[in-house]
């Protein structure tokens, strides 16, 4: 690849620079994959466009630098902003005072999580510093994974909704810790106060800059129709400038968005339109996010002794997921089977997980075991991840979309197949 590239650099030099040339061909490329993966497999898309990036990444493609920063940094942060305000305004508040045990799947399941991935990563002699990222980085699950899903097979019902709500919420834990301890993590504390001083920093910068762009859009739907395209440009336009405020600030660019989401769902409770407007931009930043992670993390240096140290993670992280959202299933309106689907579900880990390991290695030289572990992890959970939360999504019967190959993409002009 790096030959290829100085070859082109020597006769073609573009006006916007060789990268573009080479990202531009690699989404091409992803598209294409995609829509056969989906159309012949009945898989979900974004297997596709993780493929192309996986084997593009393989082949020594240097499109992302790691630890991400700059354009690519901003991009990843823009995609998982947009997917995590739409997922926070999938969860009224109220809700949980009429069904606190899905609350308590939620905080069951994340600690779960944590305590398993630890134990294992320990049991297996990674370090305890490596080990604690490891564990609160695979407490997320992936909305952006799981909406991508619930769109390719036109899946509604407890389960797909029950899911969601859960990833979200595991993701929101998931960036309030990780933010918080890797600022930390090479200053010495000494009382208990000094881990959660960081925490309620993150939580106070991020809860404000979500604030902001909660009130902004409440305003503008004010004066604004839902359905029109300029609100899904000012949806964009504030998404993104909260993205930047939040990162300068010392916030989570993410836990911002997802903050604003579920503040804005409770000034407006209406159903949302404008992601129907966002059209084919919010579906080709969404095939960048997965190409971009697909990419960074087939960069990383797979060798037999970290293949071991993935699947422990990957099992113990999936053991965790499934016996903490059955367990604390009594009264929460699923049945059992639902209850083990719906842990099935969340499974995928994508792009919110790397944009942590990204910023634990930014936070220091000790965390390059980090990336070595959870990238492959990472990538893995993309791939196998999505496909297991098809089967939850089919076996549980909220698919409304036969499994198998389908033969609705031949004609031209399909928007993303919907």
């Amino acid at each position: 690849m790096n030959e290829i590239t100085a070859i082109w650099a020597e006769w073609l030099k573009p006006s916007a620079g060789l990268p573009t040339v080479q990202w531009s061909l690699l989404l091409g490329i992803a598209a294409v994959a995609g829509h056969l993966v989906h159309r012949y497999l009945g898989l979900p898309k974004l297997i596709g466009y993780s493929a192309v990036g996986a084997l593009a990444g393989l082949a020594g493609f240097t499109g992302a630098v790691w630890p991400l920063q700059g354009i690519g940094l901003f991009l990843l942060e823009l995609g998982v902003a947009v997917v995590l305000f739409e997922a926070g305004g999938r969860i009224p508040l109220r809700w949980f005072r009429h069904n606190p045990m899905v609350l308590l799947q939620s905080l069951l399941e994340s600690l779960l999580t944590l305590l398993l991935v630890y134990y294992a990563m320990r049991g297996l002699g990674v370090r305890a510093n490596v080990a604690e990222a490891l564990a609160m980085v695979a407490m997320a699950a992936s909305p952006s994974v799981l909406s991508r899903i619930v769109i390719d097979t036109r899946a509604s019902g407890p389960v797909t909704e029950r899911a969601m709500v859960l990833s979200t919420l595991s993701t929101l834990y998931a960036l309030t810790l990780c933010s918080a301890r890797a600022s930390v993590l090479y200053r010495p504390s000494k009382e208990w106060s000094d881990m959660l001083y960081p925490v309620l920093v993150v939580l106070g910068l991020s809860v404000v800059v979500g604030a902001v762009v909660a009130l902004a859009l409440r305003i503008a739907l004010r004066v604004m129709s839902p359905t029109s395209e300029n609100t899904a440009m000012l949806f964009m336009a504030l998404v993104a400038a909260g993205t930047a405020l939040a990162s300068h600030f010392g916030g989570s660019a993410p836990l911002a968005a997802l903050l604003g989401g579920m503040l804005l769902k409770q000034l407006n409770p209406r159903p949302w339109a404008w992601p129907r407007q966002l059209g084919t931009a919010g579906s080709l930043l969404t095939m960048l996010m997965f190409v971009l992670v697909a990419v960074v993390a087939a960069n990383a240096r797979w060798t037999a002794p970290i293949a071991w140290l993935v699947a422990a993670l990957v099992l113990a992280r999936g053991v965790a997921k499934v016996v903490g959202v059955t367990a604390a299933n009594w009264g929460s309106g699923l049945s059992w089977r639902q209850a083990f689907y719906t842990g099935m579900a969340m499974s995928p880990m994508s792009s919110v997980a790397v944009l942590l390991v990204s910023q634990f290695a930014s936070s220091g030289p000790g965390m390059s075991m980090l990336a070595r572990i959870a990238l492959p992890a990472i990538l893995l959970m993309e791939v196998l991840g999505a496909i297991l939360a098809t089967i939850a999504v089919h076996r549980s019967g909220e698919s409304s979309r036969p499994w198998g190959p389908d033969s609705s993409f031949t004609q031209p002009g399909d928007q993303d197949g919907r």
